[in-house]
């Protein structure tokens, strides 16, 4: 029960102090494989120097600096437990990256969550609408009330509709479907806006299909598509 209180607390400084994308993951796993198979390599090294009966000795005058048996099996103790150490690390850091990316997956599939939620009333209201059997006007009136519920709902969530009609022509937010000559204007101004456009916060939405009026000459600065 120690262990795994210690792992999950483990999990959480990871995750506090990591911001890793699936990219930095992979290094740093392989990373940390590799570190795994260097241990077990200098391991299986000392092992061999270990058993191996024709080593080569060193001379006399360095033979006093050469590691005793009692300091050869300490040091395949600490490299045993160095390479389980390894293994367990690398062992927590894969389940942690797993559920990372479980937790990141939820986040995408759920992230209308909240809004959708809110939207239910909405869609109670049009329901209580199409029920019923009141005059026509008061349908109208009902109605009114669910739009201006929804722009509600919609602006507390960063998204404003874009003027349109008066405001020089902008191609970053309105798409120009139709064009006609107007002596009124000295640039190409919408005059009419077929289709609402949105932006939420500064990222656009969906443009506004408007229809332009021109000025009488068509120069460059006259053109909508320019």
């Amino acid at each position: 029960m120690g262990d795994e209180s210690r792992r999950a607390e483990g999990d959480i400084g990871l995750e506090n102090e990591l911001d890793l994308d699936s990219e930095s993951t992979e290094d740093l796993e392989s990373a940390m494989q590799e570190a795994l198979e260097a241990v077990e390599k200098a391991s299986q090294t000392a092992k061999v120097k270990g058993d191996s009966g024709d080593e080569i000795r060193p001379p006399a005058a360095t033979r006093s600096q050469v590691p005793e048996a009692a300091d050869t099996e300490r040091l395949l103790e600490e490299i045993a437990e160095l390479k389980d150490r390894a293994a367990r690390t690398l062992a927590d850091f894969e389940n942690f990256r797993k559920r990372v990316d479980r937790e990141r997956q939820d986040d995408r599939r759920y992230a209308a969550f909240d809004i959708s939620r809110e939207f239910l009333a909405v869609i109670d209201n049009l329901e209580r609408a199409l029920a019923s059997e009141g005059p026509t006007d008061d349908l109208k009136v009902g109605v009114e009330l669910i739009h201006r519920q929804m722009k509600d709902l919609m602006k507390n969530s960063g998204v404003e509709r874009i003027s349109s009609v008066g405001e020089e022509f902008d191609p970053r937010f309105h798409e120009a479907v139709t064009h006609h000559e107007d002596d009124s204007v000295a640039v190409p101004t919408v005059s009419e806006e077929l289709q609402a456009g949105y932006l939420m916060y500064d990222r656009l939405l969906r443009p506004s299909v408007v229809k332009v009026a021109m000025p009488p000459e068509n120069d460059a600065n006259g053109d909508p598509e320019a």
